[in-house]
């Protein structure tokens, strides 16, 4: 086998360099600024492709350098990896365009789009880290990269938010590096292994667990687990790209991901299961679904129920990792980009009805289905998908997660996942009724006229694209090539049976 260490710094890179050559432009130069971002979202997803034709062809790419003795800065690219950098580079673009048509005529463009290449570079970093501490160094890379972006607008409530965002993201980071430190101290290293390392260690069960909680605590407060969840409604007084990032791409998804790095390559799902910690996991992850869906239920401005429904949804992949069964593992991941897709596009729709007609509030979208059916109707195919009515992604999410419980006697999982759908179904239908059939006002809040278009094709595009996937996805399941296809394989190989 034959190892390529420039690929993985490539891909970092070409959102890095982006960012800071963004920095420094004008506000002025449009053209540049364009041309870059369009420039390196598309270069980093040739390089994906690269990297992923070699995977097959038996390359392994790992970038590794020495930091201290014993403990090295690692960015490796296992299945897992490959399957975040590649959401994450897809929705780059995606958002890039959506953010381009959306901060059309606003200020500090170039603040805005080098801070959110930066981002994604922290995504891509965190995603492809091969072990515990490069993890943390883009895991507190993402929270300064973020807090600009949530605190753009320059408000009063924007910055209050970013106040919230950094006290909880910075706590969450401060138990990670205490449980990194602690860790390191006991096992000497912090590489990522399939099965994970911790079970070999002659270490109280008491202490083992105590790691754990620390380590997974900390990362939860990203991954918006209950109580650590409160940051992310306030948050969104972010512009709508921001919000789309935050909740699909970067900062819950990044804390999703660090907990199944977490149980499968740190402690080894089986032997979570043994520590005793798996099953409270799995409370705390269903609790956490409930309570963002009945949260939700209550909420009359648009994005603030969408935030709730993340806090509820994101949870389904900890769920999916703490059943601790193969089928489980399955429905767990593949809800990493099928949540993505969906919820993404709930907030391109969002931004789109903010954007043209005004409207931020659920109350106000009366009629808004006859001014913008394509924007409506990608609204309509999200939420279905979150909601799990086949075939969209969302059902097979559920439909695995389900199976997942029942195969390791769990069956109350079932039981979570219908009262969640129920309540999915609760807080979106009557979104769809309002949009779809209720009389539109005379005059909406603030129109913005388009021509013959409905909203202007930067800011359409990109939802009926992310909209079509996450039908797609679920459609087409059972294909080659599809998340679905890719995570069997790496439930394969993170689950000994």
């Amino acid at each position: 086998m034959t190892t390529n260490a420039l690929l993985p710094l490539l891909i970092v890179a070409s959102s890095l360099v982006t960012g800071l050559i963004i920095f420094m432009l004008p506000e002025r130069a449009v053209f540049w600024r364009t041309a870059l971002n369009l420039g390196g979202a598309i270069l980093k997803i040739i390089l994906l492709v690269i990297m992923m034709f070699g995977v097959t062809q038996g390359v392994e790419y790992e970038f590794r350098i020495p930091l201290v003795p014993g403990l090295d800065f690692v960015l490796h690219a296992d299945a897992l990896a490959l399957l975040f950098v590649n959401l994450s580079a897809v929705l780059w673009l995606v958002t890039t365009i959506y953010a381009i048509g959306y901060l059309e005529d606003s200020p500090n463009r170039s603040r805005f789009f080098g801070y959110f290449s930066l981002c994604v570079t922290a995504t891509v970093g965190l995603a492809m880290s091969g072990n515990l501490l490069t993890f943390l160094v883009f895991y507190e890379a993402l929270t300064l990269a973020t807090y600009p972006l949530v605190v753009h607008r320059g408000t009063e409530i924007a910055r209050r938010a970013g106040r919230v965002y950094l006290a909880y993201t910075l706590f969450g980071g401060a138990l990670v590096l205490l449980g990194t430190i602690w860790l390191y101290s006991l096992a000497g290293t912090l590489d990522f292994v399939d099965g994970g390392f911790v079970s070999a260690l002659e270490v109280n069960t008491t202490v083992l667990q105590a790691l754990f909680w620390l380590l997974i605590l900390g990362i939860g407060v990203k991954a918006a687990i209950f109580p650590m969840h409160v940051w992310l409604p306030q948050a969104m007084v972010a512009p709508a790209p921001v919000s789309a990032l935050l909740h699909a791409v970067a900062v819950v998804k990044a804390g999703a991901f660090g907990v199944v790095r977490i149980v499968y390559d740190v402690f080894g799902v089986e032997f979570t299961d043994l520590l005793g910690v798996a099953t409270p996991l799995a409370i705390l992850s269903a609790f956490t679904i409930i309570y963002g869906s009945v949260r939700a239920l209550f909420q009359d401005d648009l994005k603030r129920r969408l935030a709730f429904s993340t806090v509820s949804q994101v949870s389904y992949i900890t769920l999916g990792v703490a059943i601790a069964g193969p089928i489980a593992t399955i429905g767990g991941i593949v809800h990493l980009v099928h949540q993505g897709f969906m919820k993404i596009t709930l907030f391109f729709c969002a931004g789109n009805y903010a954007e043209t007609l005004g409207v931020h509030k659920v109350s106000e979208l009366a009629g808004a289905g006859k001014r913008m059916p394509w924007t409506t109707a990608a609204f309509t195919l999200a939420a279905f998908g979150m909601i799990g009515v086949p075939p969209t992604a969302g059902f097979i999410t559920k439909w695995y997660l389900g199976l997942g419980g029942l195969e390791t006697g769990q069956d109350w999982v079932v039981l979570v996942l219908a009262g969640s759908s129920l309540l999915n179904a609760a807080y979106f239908l009557p979104i769809l009724r309002t949009a779809w059939f209720d009389p539109p006002p005379d005059k909406w809040p603030h129109e913005r006229q388009f021509g013959a278009k409905e909203t202007a094709w930067a800011l359409l595009l990109p939802p009926l694209f992310t909209g079509a996937l996450a039908v797609l996805f679920g459609l087409l399941a059972s294909m080659p090539g599809t998340p679905l296809d890719w995570v069997q394989l790496i439930a394969a190989r993170k689950y000994v049976s």
